[in-house]
């Protein structure tokens, strides 16, 4: 499968070979955010391009998997739907074990846009992580974290218009909650009990079901706190892993800003 040159500017899956300013991000000293939704990524990816270093930021998870992933399974035809993208995206893991790792790692980047040694906003789970460290040993990573029930509550914050799935139910909040496939595994009876009490707070039932929808779901495919612990084991100036949860966004531009200037 190739990526679209259209959908991914200064980007191309190997075919002809590389011109004088193109190199394989498999060489580059990429910085790549990991972490799944709701994290704090945005924060730690402004302290990372606002620093001395300069650093561009490549086409985000979401392009790349369109170009690289989607896109060619579905013959052109976009899918916004969450639930669809993780099953195609799972489907495209079938074949290319590394994930997002492998597919990034395949393309060539015109390094006279994207300089020596861009960002990349992000892998997820354990799979990719181990993926991308043993393949891409010039490769160093930032891994955010938070608590699920944080997550949903930021996603519902954000309002992000990417983040859409179909939320079905018709019953009380807290039941179609307890009807989401998997949420046993995600979230405590407590933290369920909690979650359905957020449109006290203001937020429309629908919405908190479908941030909980997304989260859930997102976890089923993924597995942060393994891909946190692997980080670990990486020497401090390849990873760096912080819990956003106990950092506010100052504290967290502050430890990327100084990891980056120490690791560069």
């Amino acid at each position: 499968m190739s990526a679209s040159p259209a959908a991914l500017p200064f980007l191309r899956a190997p075919g002809a070979p590389p011109t004088a300013s193109e190199r394989s991000l498999a060489e580059l000293p990429l910085t790549v955010l990991v972490g799944v939704t709701g994290v704090g990524k945005s924060t730690a990816l402004a302290a990372l391009t606002g620093s001395d270093a300069g650093m561009r930021v490549l086409p985000n998870r979401r392009e790349v998997t369109d170009a690289v992933m989607i896109l060619p399974a579905t013959g052109g035809v976009p899918v916004r739907d969450r639930e669809a993208r993780f099953r195609l995206t799972a489907a495209y893991r079938q074949s290319h074990p590394g994930g997002m790792a492998q597919a990034l790692g395949s393309l060539l980047a015109d390094v006279s846009h994207w300089g020596e040694a861009p960002v990349f906003d992000g892998l997820r789970g354990l799979e990719e992580v181990q993926y991308a460290a043993a393949t891409f040993p010039a490769w160093r990573f930032v891994a955010l974290g938070a608590p699920d029930a944080v997550r949903v509550r930021r996603l519902l914050g954000r309002a992000d218009a990417f983040d859409q799935v179909g939320t079905g139910g018709g019953g009380a909040l807290r039941e179609d909650l307890a009807g989401l496939t998997g949420v046993e595994a995600v979230f405590t009876p407590a933290e369920l009990d909690d979650l359905a009490a957020l449109p006290q707070a203001g937020f429309a039932p629908a919405d908190v079901l479908a941030k909980v929808k997304i989260v859930v779901s997102e976890r089923r495919n993924y597995d942060p706190a393994a891909a946190e612990a692997f980080l670990r084991t990486l020497p401090p100036a390849r990873a760096l892993v912080l819990a956003t949860v106990t950092l506010d966004p100052a504290g967290v531009a502050a430890a990327v800003q100084a990891w980056a200037g120490g690791a560069v």
